[in-house]
């Protein structure tokens, strides 16, 4: 009840207004991937090229197997340094492999890691879909190991949509095989998500159980790494709501020293959060501060930012109490920012969730109008038997059938109506988002300029200017976004020529240097757009920078062209170009991130250094839309 209460009174606070501390909050749990593991190659860099080396070798020979698991290996690779966007592009590329090749098992399992990186995006939304997907083939497939883990997920991605009732009850389907069946280290992930969501529930003294089963097995298996870890900090959490602070602090500093033990920090960033909640809820607000400070800045590094919100409001809550009204404010405005897209996350999994009931409904009126069919033919066989009797059954039935028809119908039309009300609504949401994803883009580029202003140092006010300009890159895509038809799509060549003008004024190059785009309208996806965008800023900013010295004038062209089933990029200047002994200019970086990019949209780069230099890209990976 007060965390309910805590709830309804943020989503009233004004900007002269604070939010209290919580009894519960989701942070207290530690839930990132169960397939933690520490990576055994000293020279990581070598690893990624041995998996590159791997899917070359496999697509060749054509070992859909090999190239599969070099996919995952991949992914696993990004994630465990912390790039789970790159985790998530390799996952679906196995599980592209794995669909054409119809390797069901493989496909199911695949799904399932794909749900725990959505869960540490906080894209519960995704991960619903996925973890669906997963149960569907492990049930056809008839594998109760699969199934037990799905339902193990299912609950997870309950516990964060605030469904804990619902939650419970799936893992307690899971325990149900895993304890038939004897998988000792899926039960134990099942008792842990149990005891997270009976801890919701309120059920402490349940949930307490459930956490010590969870150790139990673990301990009994012999693991000491991160899901003990895990059960630890679970355990901490419970013993701070039945008020056992001793006992509580104990459990986080087992976590905590575990974590440190094997250097996994993520795993110290929830117990650190922990301890900062428990001097909290003792009043101990000197103590808390830096505990949840240095919580906030192991999730910014690590960008495991799902439960940023909370600790944002927790620190707010602190300077509050310790008379600091303008650094309480500052972490308030945070708060609400991050609170607020995650709950645009669940309005999209209750969306997700809304259109399965549909398509369900949708089946289950074609099987009735099936057997309505079915029966009609039954009624006509028995009308030739008996004519008289049986008219009067038949009109009966036809007009029973005509007013289910025309309720049907009505109801029908009432869900398509509501449905486009709820698009509607849909839509300006998304539209708002870009609104305010393109306000804070130019926020963050106006802090760079202050930043950049105080800088002495010519090559740090370069670096700040470079990032202005990518900033400024990322924020005219999502002006375009909303201000579009098409909430989905760029076109190019406005996009193009908005960004030229930008960079020109940035540098003040309008009088000495012409940028052209000589190319037709173009409709990109927006997963397209952004890197190509990037690509291209990097490329105007070096030719304003190099090409044209001492105030020489020039001409830029840029032309993006759609042929077969490539996307090629051109941009060319007349500039001094580049002699074959020159050495490269600036840091290098801006070239490091073009080859990123062009390696994400599976592209290919050659130059061209007569009249100046010209730079082709080819691009295999691209969407238009």
């Amino acid at each position: 009840m007060k965390r309910l209460l805590l709830f309804v009174v943020l989503a009233c606070v004004s900007w002269s207004s604070l939010p209290q501390t919580p009894s519960k909050t989701k942070e207290d749990t530690l839930k990132n991937s169960d397939r933690e593991a520490i990576p055994g190659v000293e020279d990581t860099l070598q690893q990624y090229k041995n998996f590159k080396k791997t899917i070359q070798l496999s697509q060749k020979n054509k070992d859909f197997q090999t190239l599969g698991e070099a996919y995952i290996g991949l992914a696993k690779w990004h994630e465990d340094h912390t790039v789970l966007d790159s985790s998530i592009v390799y996952l679906k590329k196995a599980i592209s492999v794995y669909e054409k090749q119809k390797m069901t098992k493989q496909l199911a399992d695949t799904y399932l890691l794909l749900v725990m990186n959505y869960s540490g995006t906080a894209e519960y939304d995704k991960g619903s879909e996925a973890v669906y997907k997963a149960l569907a083939l492990y049930e056809k497939t008839g594998d109760q190991r699969g199934i037990g883990q799905c339902y193990t997920k299912i609950c997870d991605l309950l516990y964060y949509s605030d469904s804990y009732a619902e939650g419970a009850e799936y893992c307690q389907k899971a325990i149900a095989i895993q304890e038939k069946n004897g998988y000792e280290e899926d039960l134990a992930l099942s008792y842990r998500r149990l005891a997270e969501n009976q801890l919701f529930l309120g059920n402490l003294d349940e949930s307490l159980a459930s956490m010590n089963t969870a150790i139990n097995t673990y301990k009994k298996m012999g693991e000491t790494g991160p899901p003990l870890l895990a059960c630890y900090n679970g355990r901490g959490n419970i013993y701070k709501y039945m008020e056992r602070y001793e006992e509580a602090i104990a459990d986080y500093n087992r976590c905590y020293e575990g974590a440190k033990a094997i250097g996994l920090e993520r795993y110290m960033m929830p117990p650190t959060a922990n301890i900062g909640h428990v001097y909290i809820l003792q009043g101990k607000y000197a103590e808390a501060l830096p505990y949840n400070l240095r919580a906030i800045e192991i999730m910014k590094r690590l960008g495991n930012t799902k439960n940023l919100w909370e600790n944002y409001m927790h620190v707010s809550n602190i300077y509050s109490e310790l008379g600091d009204y303008k650094n309480a404010l500052e972490y308030h405005e945070l708060y609400e920012q991050g609170h607020t897209e995650y709950l645009n996350t669940i309005i999209a999994r209750k969306d997700s969730e809304l259109q399965v009931k549909y398509e369900t409904a949708q089946k289950d009126m074609e099987i009735m109008d099936k057997e309505a069919k079915i029966a009609q033919q039954r009624k006509t066989q028995t009308l030739y038997i008996v004519l008289a009797g049986m008219l009067a059954i038949i009109l009966f039935g036809m007009f029973f059938t005509l007013r289910n028809i025309r309720k049907k119908r009505k109801a029908l039309a009432t869900l398509n109506a509501e449905l486009d009300a709820k698009n509607k609504q849909n839509e300006l949401l998304l539209k708002e988002i870009h609104h305010r994803v393109k306000n804070n883009l130019e926020m963050v580029k106006s802090l760079i300029a202050l930043q950049s202003a105080k800088l002495e140092d010519g090559a740090s006010k370069e670096a700040m200017l470079a990032s202005q300009n990518r900033v400024q890159s990322m924020g005219i895509i999502h002006q375009k976004l909303y201000q579009g038809e098409n909430l989905g799509s760029i076109e190019m060549k406005n996009y193009f020529m908005n960004l030229s003008e930008g960079i020109l004024d940035t540098f003040n190059a309008e009088e000495k240097v012409k940028i052209e785009c000589a190319m037709d309208n173009l409709n990109l996806d927006v997963d397209t757009a952004v890197p190509i965008g990037l690509i291209v800023n990097e490329l105007l900013t070096n030719a304003l920078k190099y090409a044209f010295p001492e105030g020489e004038k020039g001409k830029i062209n840029i032309s993006l062209k759609q042929e077969n089933e490539r996307l090629f990029l051109k941009v060319s200047d007349n500039g001094i170009g580049k002699t074959k002994d020159s050495k490269p200019q600036g840091t290098g970086f801006g070239t490091q991130l073009i080859q990123l990019l062009t390696q994400q949209l599976n592209g290919t780069i050659t130059e061209e250094h007569i009249n100046g230099t010209t730079v082709f890209f080819n691009f295999k990976n691209f969407k238009i839309a």
